[in-house]
């Protein structure tokens, strides 16, 4: 017999709300302390907090038909259109189909050395900064992530539109606005985070029209591309309405532009600042660059014997998941882990506080990169870790996520020694991705 999930007494409602607006971490790790199956009651809305491997299974992997994108995501709809991230059905089913071979294993090992030249080159970068003030590590990353982004899956130089990042912070910002307001704050509003989003929108549009332009004129007629902004142009001018077409290839874009770039960028600041606040994991991974490198930049065929790199990534993701919550709404009445979810009802999964579950994890708050050993994974749960997600929507890129984080991880830490500039505290900032708040300010110095 099914139950209903234990969830806060009315009375802590308002403190709940609160949080949603301005601690959303502090929200999931209160509802996560409540048990493995919350359900909070806010009026006629029910929102579902599941934090334990076989519920996320079941509601991201077993049942995800019956699960659609969700709270923040449907409000980014009105941001990002229909793009991968945001459409669902038939429509998303085409688009994943379209870009799929962009991202293909093959293709993705193809691309190591563009990887490793960008990787390079933030390390000559972070060398000009050496014995100035604090540099923004998380800028310069940022940047590092879109140009590997436009070398990769766009064959495009993205380096002369340097406004791509803070065009995303805008939204960003306007997604959680609209996910706080449900809505309902028209975006004519004259408010500071609407016109920062008003100017981005338009900022956006010229540059994408300007990315099509310049890729739909490098193509050849009959052209057999295989980047994933060409398969985009080619699957708008295929499509019936023309107009509808440019719309999606408009949505689709934006959306790979924030996706491809905004999560990887969020590993690789993490990543960088628990290694300057844990030395003796900077020396090991040091060591290993060493010892599999030497003095060159990484090869595809590296990417496997950097395996103690790897492992301080997989843990950094763990603590600081870039997808931090998968939001779902259920579209029927459904039952998880034997307690019963109503048909209209919000659905959080969160790795956030899932990788911190104490039943998975053994002292889960702790930095440690041996979790990920071949040894310790292989007796966990495959759903207590799921920093790119699961299910059909498992995260397309994720492979190249992972050569990326890794390359850079190893590049920046066999050359540099960074450490964290004098009073600044790494804040994580739950948006469309988890960022941190404020950049991470660094001083650079030559590793010895």
């Amino acid at each position: 017999m099914s139950a209903r999930p234990p969830g806060p007494p009315p009375t802590a409602l308002p403190g709940l709300l609160r949080k949603l607006a301005v601690d959303r971490l502090g929200m999931m790790r209160d509802a996560a302390g409540l048990g493995d199956a919350v359900r909070v009651a806010m009026g006629p809305k029910k929102m579902y907090v599941f934090n334990r491997p076989d519920y996320a299974k079941h509601v991201l992997a077993d049942n995800a038909e019956n699960y659609h994108k969700g709270i923040g995501l449907v409000e980014a709809r009105r941001i990002l259109g229909n793009g991968l991230l945001t459409s669902e059905g038939d429509l998303w089913r085409a688009q994943r189909r379209n870009v799929q071979p962009a991202f293909r294993p093959g293709r993705i090992t193809a691309q190591a050395d563009a990887v490793a030249e960008e990787a390079a080159r933030l390390v000559a970068l972070l060398r000009t900064h050496e014995g100035d003030g604090p540099v923004d590590v998380l800028r310069e990353v940022t940047g590092l992530t879109l140009g590997v982004l436009g070398r990769t899956l766009l064959d495009t130089d993205l380096a002369p539109y340097g406004s791509i990042a803070h065009a995303f912070e805008a939204v960003q910002d306007q997604a959680m606005f609209e996910m706080v307001t449900q809505g309902m704050a028209p975006l004519w509003l004259p408010l500071g985070t609407q016109r920062r989003f008003r100017r981005a929108r338009r900022e956006l549009t010229r540059i994408v029209d300007a990315l099509v332009a310049d890729r739909s004129s490098r193509m050849s007629d009959g052209e057999d591309a295989d980047d994933a902004l060409s398969r985009m142009i080619l699957a708008a001018r295929r499509h019936a309405d023309p107009r509808t077409g440019r719309r999606l290839l408009q949505d689709e874009l934006v959306t790979l532009l924030l996706a491809g770039h905004e999560t990887t960028a969020s590993t690789l600041g993490w990543t960088l600042w628990l290694l300057a606040v844990h030395p003796q994991v900077r020396s090991l991974v040091r060591e290993e660059a060493r010892e599999v490198l030497g003095d060159r930049v990484p090869g595809a065929e590296d990417l496997h014997k950097l395996t103690y790199t790897a492992q301080v990534v997989q843990e950094a993701m763990r603590l600081y998941p870039p997808v931090w919550i998968l939001p779902r709404v259920a579209q029927r009445a459904d039952e998880v882990g034997g307690y019963t979810v109503t048909a209209g009802a919000d659905v959080l999964v969160c790795p956030y506080t899932l990788h911190r579950h104490p039943e998975f994890w053994d002292d889960p708050e702790r930095f440690d990169p041996g979790r990920f050993d071949a040894s310790q994974a292989a007796s966990r749960p495959r759903y207590a870790y799921i920093p790119f997600g699961a299910g059909p929507r498992f995260c397309i890129g994720s492979n190249l996520g992972m050569l990326e984080a890794v390359f850079v991880t190893a590049l920046v830490t066999r050359d540099l020694d960074l450490s964290v500039a004098a009073g600044h505290d790494a804040v994580a900032e739950p948006m469309l991705s988890l960022r941190m708040r404020g950049g991470l300010p660094m001083t650079v110095r030559s590793a010895r």
